[in-house]
């Protein structure tokens, strides 16, 4: 069987998984030892992939993009992930139309660029046309339109923007605490004020590695000496305490409780928010965000922390602001700053490659070469996300191997504990 054959059984199940076999996996999932790594199989198995892809990524909210990927009526993009390709678009009202990328005659994808703009959308196949609403206007066959063209609309799926970012649901019925959980982040991301934004780069890497071990990879920073770039501007004791921080970090821990201090007298004087909120495992929409100081300047992802754009995004007061940092589950993370955002969404490709796509936004009247540079715009994360993809990689050999065990979680990947117990409930309602 291969790792996209998602046709289900009678029991909502994917095709070729046998009881016995669904048996072994609720037993993996029900002794999951607590505080250690995942077994092998939730890394390599394709039958444990292809119910990751009904059981997280068929269920759960999404992270499709921003809106300044698609800034006008009729942009789109395209996103696949598992054996599903969606289509993200624009309206005309200024809205977000999320649509399954399977032409209703014969199943061809509909779009097959990674972005664009269309009007209608016509199947290159048969010529095939919907409208942006995912109806169908028109068969090519003259006389043969005798079946009712609105039983062939495009199907649709879930979409909400919430401050600029969009995501999209799969389920029939999407997990109802999202808005809540919007709610909670709205306040932080707001003044970045993304619909007035622009795309500077986009940057598409495949890690070989599966989507579990990209997201505890960056949910944690005990690996983060292997960030050089990184560490000139994100302190590398993020994630410490008083009583789990190294000898070597002692200077660095107390530079950054200050300048932690001085961030969150800027952020109380300006009324932005930047308390801790923490639920990364405790509800369904699972969400961590503050704002965190920068060492430096404390303005940027440089190699002083100063500003990288001239232009301050939105109606925000001051660059030195730190960084706005958001996790959410099951495939993203953000990093918003006064001078620019980051957005960063991982989608599954099988069970050992992972898509990462990193997209860098400035202030829509930033000009490139005036008031930017875009290879010191995108430098620090360019090399971070290379450098990652390259421990996500080591992570997938050695559980390929028959010698791997499951290994401890230190004290400061705790958010790694998070978000696998966070996969290990929302399986077990799945095969429950």
């Amino acid at each position: 069987m291969t790792a996209t054959n998602l046709a289900p059984t009678k029991k909502g199940f994917p095709a070729g998984i046998s009881e016995e076999r669904l048996d072994e996996i609720r037993l993996l999932l029900d002794t999951r030892r607590q505080g250690f790594s995942l077994e092998a199989p939730f890394y390599t198995d394709d039958h444990l992939f292809n119910l990751d892809m009904q059981a997280i990524f068929g269920r759960h909210w999404v992270f499709a993009c921003s809106v300044a990927e698609i800034p006008e009526p009729g942009d789109y993009i395209t996103l696949d992930y598992g054996p599903y390709s969606l289509i993200v678009l624009r309206t005309d009202d200024g809205g977000v139309n999320v649509l399954h990328n399977v032409c209703r005659h014969r199943g061809a994808r509909v779009l097959t660029a990674e972005s664009g703009t269309t009007g209608n959308l016509v199947c290159g196949y048969h010529s095939w046309t919907y409208s942006p609403d995912g109806d169908l206007i028109h068969a090519s066959a003259p006389g043969e339109m005798t079946f009712d063209k609105a039983c062939y609309a495009l199907k649709r799926a879930h979409a909400t923007v919430v401050a600029g970012l969009v995501f999209l649901c799969l389920a029939d019925e999407p997990p109802a605490d999202f808005a809540e959980v919007a709610e909670l982040f709205a306040p932080y991301i707001a003044p970045h004020e993304l619909a007035k934004t622009k795309v500077a780069y986009q940057q598409t890497i495949v890690e070989e590695g599966n989507w579990k071990l990209v997201m505890e990879n960056n949910r944690e920073c005990y690996h983060c000496d292997g960030h050089p770039e990184l560490a000139c501007s994100l302190f590398p004791t993020w994630g410490l305490t008083d009583e789990t921080v190294p000898p070597h970090l002692a200077d660095v821990w107390e530079r950054n409780q200050q300048a932690q201090a001085s961030l969150e007298y800027r952020c109380r004087r300006y009324g932005l928010p930047y308390e801790v909120i923490e639920e990364l495992d405790t509800r369904v929409a699972g969400i961590r965000i503050s704002r965190e100081s920068l060492d430096g300047e404390g303005e940027s992802f440089s190699a002083d922390g100063r500003r990288l754009s001239k232009k301050l995004l939105g109606d925000l007061p001051d660059f030195r602001l730190g960084r706005c940092s958001m996790h959410l589950q099951p495939n993203s993370w953000f990093h918003l700053l006064g001078d620019h955002v980051i957005t960063f969404g991982a989608y599954p490709i099988n069970a050992h490659q992972t898509l990462v796509r990193t997209t860098w936004l400035v202030a829509d009247d930033a000009v490139e070469g005036v008031d930017y540079d875009l290879e010191t715009l995108t430098h620090t994360w360019k090399q971070t996300n290379l450098q990652d993809k390259a421990f996500v990689e080591l992570c997938q050999q050695g559980a390929g191997s028959p010698f791997y065990e499951q290994g401890p979680y230190m004290k400061s990947e705790y958010q790694v504990e998070a978000f696998i117990n966070w996969y290990v409930m929302r399986m077990r309602e799945h095969v429950e």
